[in-house]
């Protein structure tokens, strides 16, 4: 499956919503509590509620997948903590009116971009995990095929469940309904 480039910027940049909400918190004047860059503030606020849009409608469209049995699973969601990393800028004196900064962070925010956007890896989003989403390690049969892949899922499920799976690239897999009297 061959990622589209601007949907798929769109998803990367909607796992950095908190993150904006952080920067724009940290840009309010202590005393008149309204942002001290208000065009960028806002620019922020909009990007990053369009990017959550489009993030959720993305995976609203994802369609109904193939019937898949799960053999073995294990949670793996504890590696959408990576995306964490770049919130720590948060922490350090942080200026949006500070240039410098701003391209550091898009230069930062670009390379995670190119990392995530080559190894197809999109959807392991943070955001998705606050939204209910977990990750997980699996071996499943795929008809008589034994097939090993990261399945996305909001529904937990355990071995011998069955799940409709659709497939994102070569090693992760969107769940879109689990039967779990299979």
């Amino acid at each position: 499956m061959k990622l589209r480039f601007w949907p798929s910027l769109l998803i990367f940049a909607s796992s950095y919503f908190p993150l904006a909400v952080i920067v724009i918190i940290k840009d309010l004047d202590a005393t008149s509590w309204r942002p001290q860059h208000p065009l960028l503030a806002g620019a922020i606020a909009i990007s990053a509620a369009l990017c959550m849009l489009a993030l959720f409608l993305a995976v609203r469209s994802i369609p109904g997948g193939l019937p898949v049995q799960v053999t073995k699973v294990s949670n793996k969601s504890g590696e959408l903590f990576a995306y964490t990393i770049p919130y720590m800028i948060s922490f350090y004196n942080f200026d949006l009116g500070d240039w410098r900064t701003l391209l550091c962070l898009g230069l930062f925010l670009g390379m995670l971009f190119a990392l995530a956007y080559r190894t197809r890896n999109i959807l392991v989003n943070p955001v998705l995990g606050l939204a209910g989403y977990g990750l997980y390690d699996t071996q499943f049969k795929e008809g008589a095929r034994e097939r090993q892949g990261l399945l996305l899922s909001r529904t937990e499920f355990r071995v011998g469940d069955r799940c409709y799976v659709t497939r994102l690239s070569n090693f992760l897999y969107f769940v879109k309904k689990v039967d779990t009297e299979a």
